[in-house]
């Protein structure tokens, strides 16, 4: 599973890189068949956004270590250094840029963006 990630770098500009969730089978639920698991990550709160068709944000860093998963509609997200990924429905963009100036996110197309956010510790 890929994911999109966003970090400041030694100069505090924010930039991007890709990455990819290793999995495992595992026993997680059984007596359900094994099935592929990530790693456990440890977090402290889970909320739910709802960004309206046109919306743009400030530039901001992260407020801390967090997870967005899009659950519908479409995101444009502009780094520090310039560069711009668009984040989808099933996307996932992994927020690391927690110091420096930091990114703008957009809704961009007609419909309103929902998405989850899980802050991790």
């Amino acid at each position: 599973m890929k994911y999109v990630r966003l970090t400041s770098g030694d100069d505090g500009s924010s930039g991007f890189d890709d990455g990819e969730i290793p999995f495992t089978v595992q026993d997680f639920a059984p007596p359900a068949p094994p099935m592929q698991v990530s790693e456990p990550e440890d977090a402290t709160r889970l909320v739910y956004l709802i960004l309206p068709a046109g919306w743009t944000g400030a530039q901001h860093c992260s407020p801390k270590r967090q997870v967005l998963l899009c659950l519908s509609g479409r995101l444009a997200v502009e780094a520090g250094d310039g560069s711009r990924r668009e984040i989808r429905a099933g996307g996932i963009w992994r927020m690391e840029d927690t110091t420096g100036p930091g990114h703008v996110t957009s809704v961009i197309g007609d419909e309103d963006a929902r998405v989850a956010i899980v802050q991790l510790e």
